[in-house]
């Protein structure tokens, strides 16, 4: 039996094939401006800028919403008065002066973090990719000073497997200092040199020159005092990590190892500059946070959360009395402005 072939299609009319090519067309155009429409969503979903009308206005305690991922503000604790949302999407946010700083974690195989600068409508100045996942952010009472620091490797201060990289950015002169390791350090009154040393926590002092960090080396962490002019460091005392300064610049706040037990080693204190003597606060449970100061009186920081929530924000008063109390159910990134 001989084989059987299809029959060959009947040929199309020219006007049939433009036709078919115009439908073609179409089709891919609709395709790529769907894939356009969802790249753009997509992007601006990931951006997620502040609304038109969230500004840094103040009085207020702006934080991040750990809800939605994004700043919030409410008037400072003990006022009365409701969340406003609305405010860009932040992983750790600070503000001060006319400058808000927005550390945004971008996930992957090797993860990255955007350091946003805003300015006082929240609309982005400046954007550094650095590579590292976000932990610390602070900006000076002028607004001029910035710095962050990201954890390069591991996810805990609780862990001795860590790497941080801590930057320094200057808006008046736009130098950026990409990481502090390189600072000479001087520790009990000798210059100190090791591979191993971290800085991070930075905060600074009014006049925009001084500032405080802790240093971590062979196992030990050191409050450092800082200069920026003279660009140098030096070791004021051991066990003292995630230094605040306070408004007066007369204090720091800090958390201090008190336990090996990684589930609950720190404890929260303050620093006299003058006295050197240390305060334990009325908080007694373990806080992995840099604290803010409300006010020269009262300390604010985050804790895990109940009920669900991710984390709260907790105040205590700063000379050791008193008791904690919850500022923000579902908050972190805790800071006031104006």
């Amino acid at each position: 039996m001989s084989a059987r072939f299809p029959r060959a299609a009947t040929p199309l009319s020219p006007r049939a094939r433009i036709a078919v090519v115009v439908a073609a067309v179409l089709l891919l155009a609709g395709g790529s401006v769907g894939y356009a429409l969802h790249a753009e969503h997509r992007s601006q979903g990931q951006r997620a800028d502040a609304d038109a009308s969230f500004t840094l206005g103040g009085p207020a305690l702006y934080f991040r919403d750990t809800a939605t991922g994004r700043v919030a503000h409410q008037p400072r604790a003990g006022d009365s008065g409701a969340r406003t949302t609305g405010g860009p999407s932040c992983d750790r946010f600070y503000a001060s002066g006319d400058t808000a700083l927005c550390l945004r974690a971008e996930p992957g195989v090797l993860p990255k973090t955007y350091a946003i600068v805003l300015d006082r409508r929240l609309r982005e100045v400046r954007r550094i990719t650095v590579p590292g996942v976000p932990t610390r952010a602070r900006v000076s009472a002028s607004g001029r000073m910035l710095s962050w620091t990201v954890f390069a490797t591991g996810d805990s201060y609780a862990t001795t497997a860590f790497s941080t990289r801590t930057a320094v950015l200057d808006l008046r002169t736009g130098y950026l200092i990409k990481s502090m390791e390189e600072i000479p350090l001087t520790i009990d009154g000798v210059r100190y040199h090791a591979p191993d040393v971290n800085y991070w926590g930075v905060t600074f002092a009014r006049d925009d020159n001084r500032f405080y960090a802790t240093v971590s080396t062979k196992g030990r962490t050191y409050l450092v005092e800082g200069n920026m002019k003279d660009w140098s460091a030096k070791a004021l005392r051991q066990n003292a990590e995630c230094p605040s300064l306070s408004p007066d610049n007369t204090r720091i706040a800090f958390k201090k190892k008190v336990s090996d037990n990684a589930a609950a080693p720190w404890r929260l204190y303050v620093l006299d500059l003058r006295t050197m003597r240390e305060t334990p606060l009325a908080e007694t449970r373990s806080v992995d946070d840099q604290a803010a100061w409300l006010d020269d009186g009262t300390v604010a920081y985050s804790l895990p959360g109940t009920a669900g929530r991710a984390s709260d924000i907790w105040t205590v008063p700063a000379d050791g009395t008193g008791a904690p109390r919850v500022a923000v159910a579902g908050g972190s990134s805790p800071v006031v402005v104006g």
